[in-house]
């Protein structure tokens, strides 16, 4: 299926129109598609310089079908049908999307909360092969992860060798390693490829053909727009004009009765590590069907549908997903020299982690809370809930804290597989606040809407929940465990917010009692 876009709306429409004549004037079609690194001005052109090799993906990535199908027939005959992916942001996002959509089962550990560590690695390894994906190949999650699943495979007299697969940049430590260690293969990405913009590189690939997914026929969907980008009029220039052109800046990505399943929370990483720096930025909130935001859009909010039909003010976008990967991620770059801001770094995704690893190293005592409520213990930035002593309260404080054009990003560092239905929440908070809300997994978002967090526009107020470890797990050969771990990051992650000035709300749930009680709250 051929990408369409259609736009809605009378001065949506003459907005998209508008900026499309500009980049058409100025012949971005063209310039991008020969790897123009200048389109971002001089202060990009360093990074854009060694960022686009995503336009090449499909060239590139076809040299490792050989291989990569003769392994999986290999795993396949030997048993291995259950494929576990250890990796963050962009290494599992694309991944999760291909094999959700395409109805393949992945297992994809993108997270430190020991619980979701424990269920993984306590599965049935006799029939497991691992991805360890990292493009820097330093990841700390990610090495965490593959520590603990090396240990589970020793421990059940499986040679952990046999077993993992990496996929990094060439030269990484992690290809060091892999190497040194005698691994199962190594598939080196192209390291002019940012981690957002993998999806159809090794990173998206390798995973999704193990666990059964046709990649030749993304890779051939891909090629099919491939051939159109450098044309003056082609649907994913399109879309960009329409996405940076207008004044909603709040992107509400409604799936609907879309195929593509997933495909918001790849778009949403995309979106918002991208575009959200230097105190702008376009916000995307991945909503579920017949949202507030949706029903009844704010001047602000930008609807964009994957499937029919169009919104009355929006965009739709409809087309295979190897296609909707270019598209998207085209899109997003050229919607950032309309911003006027670098699509291809993340200079405030650091500043959490760097955070975390002081907490790690110092391990002070928790903050006291200011109050406990019930199985809740209450701690918020300076001000913020002045005379509040209950949970009620202190959520009530929050919501009102909001600003005008302001956003509510409820951040939950627990375990997404098991306490899935939290994200439930999401829409009554929408509806009660008439404002967009979003819902992030701890610490997956941090390598995605953390970068619009901190360098977006100082309009989000934050909603962070912590808690529930039933058991927690050591990490093998680090002096912490995964519940230190993810506490550092949560903690990291406020300290960050508050010192930025951004309103911080936390919730710790001391036991099972805690989330029914928070649920009831915001719902």
């Amino acid at each position: 299926m051929t990408v369409r876009v259609e736009i809605a709306g009378e001065s949506l429409r003459a907005a998209q129109q508008q900026a499309l004549a500009t980049l058409q004037a100025d012949d971005v079609p063209a310039r991008l598609r020969a790897h123009d690194a200048t389109l971002w001005g001089p202060e990009a052109e360093p990074e854009a310089a060694v960022r686009l090799g995503w336009l090449d993906a499909v060239e590139v990535s076809r040299q490792l079908l050989p291989e990569l199908l003769r392994l999986r027939d290999e795993l396949r005959a030997e048993g291995l049908d259950r494929v576990v992916l250890c990796g963050m942001g962009g290494s599992s996002l694309a991944p999760e999307v291909i094999c959700r959509t395409a109805g393949v089962p992945l297992t994809v550990l993108d997270s430190t909360h020991p619980d979701q560590v424990r269920s993984v690695v306590s599965g049935d390894l006799s029939r497991t092969v691992v991805v360890v994906s990292s493009k820097s190949g330093g990841t700390l999650e990610t090495d965490s992860q593959r520590r603990a699943l090396v240990e589970a495979f020793t421990a059940a007299g499986i040679d952990p060798r046999e077993r993992l697969v990496v996929v990094t940049d060439p030269g990484s430590a992690l290809e060091q390693l892999a190497r040194d260690e005698g691994y199962r293969a190594v598939f080196l990405a192209d390291p002019t490829v940012g981690g957002r913009y993998s999806a159809l590189t090794a990173f998206g690939l390798v995973p999704s053909a193990f666990a059964g997914a046709d990649v030749e026929l993304l890779l051939d969907q891909a090629a099919a727009l491939q051939n159109r980008l450098a044309d003056g009029d082609n649907p994913a220039l399109q879309l960009g004009a329409a996405l940076g052109a207008d004044q909603r800046d709040k992107i509400v990505l409604d799936a609907g009765a879309s195929p593509l399943a997933g495909f918001g929370d790849w778009a949403e990483q995309l979106v918002a590590e991208s575009t959200g720096k230097h105190g702008k930025g376009l916000l995307p909130v991945v909503v579920e069907p017949d949202a507030p935001e949706v029903q009844g859009p704010a001047e602000d909010v930008h609807v964009v549908r994957l499937s029919e039909p169009t919104p009355p003010i929006g965009t739709t976008v409809t087309g295979d997903l190897g296609q909707q990967f270019l598209a998207w991620e085209y899109a997003v770059a050229v919607s950032g020299r309309l911003l006027g801001i670098n699509p291809f770094d993340q200079p405030d995704v650091e500043s959490a982690k760097n955070a975390a690893r002081g907490l790690l190293d110092a391990q002070p005592e928790p903050e006291p809370p200011l109050f406990v409520d019930g199985a809740v213990e209450v701690r918020a930035t300076a001000g913020l809930l002045d005379g509040a002593t209950s949970l009620e309260d202190a959520v009530a404080a929050l919501l009102a804290s909001v600003p005008p054009r302001g956003y509510l990003a409820v951040m939950a560092y627990l375990d997404r597989i098991r306490d899935a239905g939290l994200a439930a929440v999401r829409a009554p908070l929408a509806k009660r606040v008439a404002r967009p809300v979003t819902f992030g997994w701890g610490p997956r978002f941090l390598h995605s809407t953390g970068q619009y967090h901190k360098g977006g526009p100082p309009i989000g107020v934050f909603l962070q929940l912590t808690g529930l470890v039933e058991q927690d797990v050591q990490i093998p050969g680090r002096p912490f465990s995964f519940g230190t771990l993810i506490a550092a990051q949560a903690a990291g992650d406020a300290k960050v917010l508050a010192d930025k000035g951004r309103p911080v709300l936390r919730l710790h749930l001391t036991g099972p009692a805690g989330l029914a009680q928070v649920q009831r709250v915001l719902s």
